[in-house]
C-alpha cells in the first residue's frame, strides 16, 4: 500500500500535532485515492474544479507519478509509460473546508490515503518524498524490460553473429548492452551486443 510506504502510524500521529510537511505558505501534499484506471480523469476534474470554484490560490498542483519502461522485443525497441502508483493522485494544496470538499467530491475519488481517525480530515505527506518523485520524473530515467536474464539462452538476430545461440553472461542497462557467450571454434567466446541484437529463446 502506498500509505505504508509514505505515512506510518507514528508519522500520522506527528502530523496531527505538528505537521512537519506543511510549508511556510501553508501548502502541503496529499495522496488522493482513485478508482483504478481513472487517475487521469480525476486529475482533469480537479483541475476543472480549481477553475470553476476559483481555488487557484489554494490548490496548486495535481501530480500523477509515472515511470518509463523501454521494452525490447523481437529486435524492436518501444517506450511505454506506466503509473508508478496506480490508483493514486498527488495534490498540493492548502487544506481547508473548500479544498477538501472540492477534491473528495470529484468523480472516481474514493477518499484520501491517510486521514485523522478522529476528525476524518486528510493527513499530509512529507514534502521531500514528493519532491524526490518530481525530480525522478524530470530526470526521465527509463528502466529496461529486455525479456531475458543472466544465464538464459538467447538468439543473436543481427550483426556478424546472427543466428548463433548463446548464453547471457552480463547485462549493462546503462549502455543498453548485453554480453553473450557464444561457441566459436570449439570454445566459448564473449560477444558484446546491443539489446536489439538478441532475443530470448
Amino acid at each position: 500500500m502506498v500509505t505504508d510506504s509514505f505515512i506510518s502510524d507514528e508519522e500520522q500521529s506527528a502530523a496531527v500535532v505538528n505537521p512537519v510537511s506543511l510549508r511556510r505558505d501553508g501548502t502541503s501534499w496529499f495522496i488522493v485515492q482513485t478508482y483504478s484506471g481513472h487517475e487521469a480523469n480525476v486529475k482533469q476534474h480537479i483541475e476543472q474544479a480549481i477553475e470553476t470554484l476559483d481555488l487557484g490560490d489554494r490548490i496548486f498542483e495535481v501530480f500523477i507519478p509515472t515511470v518509463e519502461e523501454i521494452q525490447i522485443r523481437g529486435g524492436q525497441r518501444k517506450t511505454v509509460t506506466f503509473k508508478k502508483f496506480p490508483g493514486y493522485v498527488f495534490v498540493q494544496m492548502v487544506l481547508d473546508d473548500d479544498t477538501w470538499r472540492a477534491v473528495k467530491n470529484v468523480p472516481s475519488v474514493s477518499g484520501f490515503a491517510a486521514s485523522n481517525s478522529e476528525t476524518g480530515r486528510p493527513l499530509p505527506m512529507p514534502d521531500d518524498e514528493v519532491e524526490q518523485l518530481i525530480k525522478e520524473e524530470e530526470l526521465g530515467q527509463a528502466t529496461f524490460n529486455i525479456g531475458f536474464e543472466v544465464g538464459e539462452s538467447v538468439l543473436v538476430i543481427d550483426g556478424p553473429f546472427s543466428d548463433m545461440l548463446g548464453e547471457v553472461d552480463s547485462i549493462d542497462t546503462d549502455r543498453g548492452r548485453v554480453r553473450v557467450m557464444v561457441s566459436m571454434f570449439g570454445r566459448e567466446t564473449p560477444v558484446d551486443l546491443d539489446f536489439l541484437q538478441v532475443e530470448k529463446q
